[in-house]
Parts: structure tokens; sequence; C-alpha cells
């Protein structure tokens, strides 16, 4: 697979505040990323500076070979779609609400919804399972309804890039799981390119193919789940002790923690 998404010596940020620096790695077409990295390491920074919110002070960001930079709002919003961790839940119903990623592709002068915009929000509404709350209120569904139908209002856009900005925030575990198995499903049968801020280091490692941890503005480290997340680079990157294991099902590596009571017991 030929490379998708570039970013290369990339530095964006805020003036006298926090700046990333020196940012570079390459995403292949239908990789799962995860961004991971203590609080304050700059996740979010890296997110808005790769889809053009934040303007770059150095390097550059490219997307299937155009510069993010140079594109109109309208291009990026047809080439990435973005998963907010926040969701603003207002009296609008589940329908209009997803028809709402259909609007970077409406033809000039074109004041309603199509027959294919609706076709094509009703077909990711059924595929994430809202469609039965179509004409339910977005304030009166569950967090975890809230989120399915943001993801299908991200999906209604047809973007080549999904980013989610901690999509199982406040979630408990079924709609973590849910939501995760979701995305990895779209990712493999669409091959949807998708790159996730997530905190949760067990689901980054069970679900991603490739990781990225930030600290302090930098990569602190990237690679396979497996060249990430064993117990020294862990504890080097959150200055908290571990323990890594396998996961007994799906081999996958697992993260232990370990308080400072047990500790103290140990080292007695």
């Amino acid at each position: 697979m030929s490379e998708f998404l570039k970013v290369r010596n990339f530095s964006c940020g805020y003036r006298d505040k926090f700046v990333l620096e020196d940012i570079d790695f390459t995403l292949k077409k239908g990789t799962m990323f995860g961004i991971i990295g203590p609080n304050g390491s700059g996740k979010t920074t890296l997110f808005k500076g790769i889809n053009g919110e934040l303007k770059a002070r150095s390097g550059s960001v490219i997307l299937n070979d155009r510069k993010i930079g140079e594109m109109s709002y309208r291009e990026r919003a047809r080439s990435i779609a973005v998963v907010a961790q926040h969701i603003h839940a207002t009296d609008i119903t589940v329908e209009d609400y997803v028809l709402m990623g259909r609007l970077p592709h409406r033809e000039k002068y074109q004041l309603f919804e199509s027959t294919e915009d609706y076709h094509i929000a009703h077909h990711f509404m059924h595929l994430t399972h809202v469609y039965h709350l179509k004409d339910t209120y977005m304030s009166r569904i569950s967090g975890g309804e809230q989120q399915l139908a943001n993801i299908a209002r991200a999906l209604t856009q047809q973007p080549d890039l999904l980013l989610l900005d901690e999509p199982t925030s406040h979630l408990d575990i079924t709609h973590q799981v849910q939501i995760l198995n979701l995305i990895q499903k779209l990712n493999e049968e669409m091959k949807l390119t998708v790159l996730m801020i997530i905190h949760d280091l067990n689901l980054a490692g069970e679900y991603c193919n490739h990781l990225l941890m930030l600290n302090k503005g930098r990569i602190f480290k990237q690679g396979s789940p497996d060249e990430v997340l064993n117990y020294q680079v862990i504890e080097d990157g959150y200055d908290t002790v571990v323990v890594v294991r396998p996961n007994p099902v799906s081999g996958n590596p697992a993260v232990f923690l370990v308080s400072d009571k047990v500790l103290k017991q140990k080292d007695k």
C-alpha cells in the first residue's frame, strides 16, 4: 500500500503556549492508528494540526498527495471527518443531525437534502444501529447512542480519513466495545483509514495496528502495539509502574496497573 497520510517535520501549537515539535510519521491507507500519551502531551493539538484547524509553524501534512494547509475548508471537509469527544446534544432529530454530514457535498444553491443524501445518511444510520432513533431528539438519547450518531454523521461525509478524539471516553464497557468493534469493522471492510486519540492503553493495544506515543509535545515512541506497549516504554512515558502481559485470547499486549500499596509491600 502506498503512503496515504504523511506528516513531515510538523510543528503547530498556540502562541506563547503549548507547541508540538518535529512530528514525523506516515500512514498507509486502511491503517487503524492510535495516538496515546499522558495528559498535556499534545494529542488534541496534533489532531487540530492534521485537520487544518491549527496552521503549521513548520513542516507539512499531506493527504493523498495534497497539502492539507492548501485545501479549502470545503475540500478538507470532504476528505477528513472528525468525531469530537464532546457532543452538543440539542433538540435536533438524529436523522437531521446525521444529514449535516452531507453539507460539504451540497451543490451551489442547493437548499435541501437530495434523495442521494438521505440514502447515504440512512445507510450509515443502519450501519451504526441508530436508524430506529431517527425521529428522536439527540438530547433524549444516551451518551453511547449520541456517539454512534456522531460516527454516522462523520461517515455520511464519506471521508478518506476518519479522526476520532477519545471516542470511548465517559462510556461504559459495553458501549466502548460496541463503538470500537464498529470502527474496526469499518476499517477492515471499507478500508477506512482511522486515526484516533485513545486514553485506555488496553483498548489501544487490542484495536489499533499502529501506535504513536506523545510526551511533552514530541514523539516518544511509535510502532506496533507490541513495540510501544511494553512496560519500560510505558513507565518512562507515563512515569507510572505497570506490568504488561499478552492477552490470553488475542495475544495483544494488556497493561496492568500496580498500586503504591502493593509496591510498598513488595519492597518489604
